[in-house]
């Protein structure tokens, strides 16, 4: 299946970026009477043929669209601090949209190495990931924000905070949310998160969990949390 993201589609006819128009046109050597798929994040799927190639577009008619295509059946927001290393950022980022993640926003917390976050950059890591996991939904990235900031002005059916403080009664994932609702789970840097921090979580309604008996990096504790909520709401 050749997929193109088109967010903006509308319409029964499309003219595909010129990024994706080379891509289609030199790279992949498609024609003019070739079928392709099309998907617009939001979870339409169309089936286009190609109606027009030139130099720098390649113009599409649309054939069949499918509405809410691949849905999911719950909502998952991991905020995540950001790592030093970017490119651990970016490789959870893939495989968090790879696995399923709707949402993510990079916070900033007291022991954040990295403080400058590139959203265009991470945006277009997670297109790359939707279109070589064949799926209708893009999820969205939002602009970085102060833990602080953040913590106050978001909702979720379970809000969780994976923090490494030895506490009783942090429990796993599993113990606490139910399938088919809306999640928000806070992963910290490098360091965790500092005991104020998770006291302000705490205070707003966040209950503690452990992502295990060792210690995670962020890129992985985020990854281990994004798979447990999908394999806990599988079908």
């Amino acid at each position: 299946m050749q997929l193109f993201y088109t967010p903006d589609i509308n319409g029964s006819t499309y003219t595909l970026s010129e990024e994706e128009s080379n891509h289609c046109n030199k790279v992949l050597r498609l024609k003019q009477g070739d079928q392709v798929h099309l998907i617009d994040g939001v979870g339409g799927l169309y089936t286009a043929e190609i109606s027009e190639v030139t130099k720098k577009a390649v113009r599409l008619t649309v054939l069949d669209k499918q509405s809410e295509f691949g849905k999911r059946n719950h909502h998952l927001h991991i905020a995540i601090a950001p790592t030093k290393n970017n490119d651990r950022l970016e490789w959870f980022l893939e495989k968090a949209t790879e696995i399923g993640v709707d949402e993510v926003t990079p916070i900033i917390c007291d022991r954040s190495e990295r403080k400058i976050v590139k959203e265009d950059r991470l945006e277009k890591v997670i297109t790359s990931a939707v279109k070589q996991s064949l799926t209708a939904y893009h999820p969205k990235i939002n602009n970085a924000i102060s833990f602080k900031d953040f913590i106050k002005q978001n909702e979720a059916d379970d809000k969780l905070i994976a923090h490494c403080i030895d506490e009783d009664d942090r429990k796993a994932i599993s113990e606490i949310i139910k399938p088919h609702q809306k999640y928000l789970i806070l992963i910290g840097p490098e360091g965790d998160f500092t005991p104020k921090e998770i006291e302000l979580a705490l205070q707003n309604g966040y209950k503690p969990v452990t992502l295990g008996n060792t210690r995670l990096r962020t890129e992985t504790a985020g990854l281990a949390a994004c798979f447990e909520v999908n394999y806990l709401n599988r079908d």
